[in-house]
């Protein structure tokens, strides 16, 4: 029962302080997963992320309950997915009942609008850090992929299904 309570209060404090959307959780989900509980090593998170990534769904959802399954099965996923939503769910429900026309003051939306760049650079992070370990010859595969996505509009569904069956071509050569 211990666990369920260190699961749910990790994913929980990840919700609660994350501003910009999922993939500005990954650093403080890897920092508190690795980093500092040791539930996985980096190269599990990885995995973890890019099955997340390809998953339908919030990534940091997704990856909250990819490690809760990884750990403790169900349960642990039911467990990190509680976390990870409930501060969401309870603040947005928050300012739905009580503020409603809290978004047109100047301050607020100051506010939002100077936390952007500290969004970009949460975004950022967790890019650097896959890219760190990936190799000169996949980062400048990812890049191209980026470039193509990014400015060319072509969907990234055609590039997951290409990595996905280039990955098991090649897994199948190795053996």
């Amino acid at each position: 029962m211990k666990f369920y309570a260190q699961l749910f209060w990790s994913f929980f404090k990840i919700g609660c302080f994350t501003f910009g959307g999922g993939y500005a959780m990954l650093p403080l989900i890897q920092q508190e997963i690795i980093d500092k509980r040791k539930w996985i090593t980096g190269a599990e998170f990885m995995e973890l992320l890019a099955l997340a990534q390809t998953s339908p769904g919030p990534v940091s959802v997704n990856t909250s309950v990819f490690v809760g399954y990884k750990k403790r099965g169900v349960p642990g996923a039911v467990t990190a997915a509680l976390g990870t939503v409930l501060p969401s769910f309870v603040i947005i429900l928050a300012i739905a009942v009580c503020f409603s026309d809290f978004s047109k003051y100047p301050v607020v939306e100051s506010a939002f609008r100077g936390m952007r760049p500290a969004v970009v650079a949460l975004i950022a992070a967790p890019v650097y850090a896959m890219v760190k370990g990936m190799g000169w010859m996949r980062t400048l595969l990812a890049a191209a992929v980026a470039v193509i996505v990014g400015f060319l509009g072509t969907s990234p569904v055609w590039f997951l299904l290409a990595g996905a069956v280039g990955g098991i071509v090649y897994g199948m050569s190795k053996k």
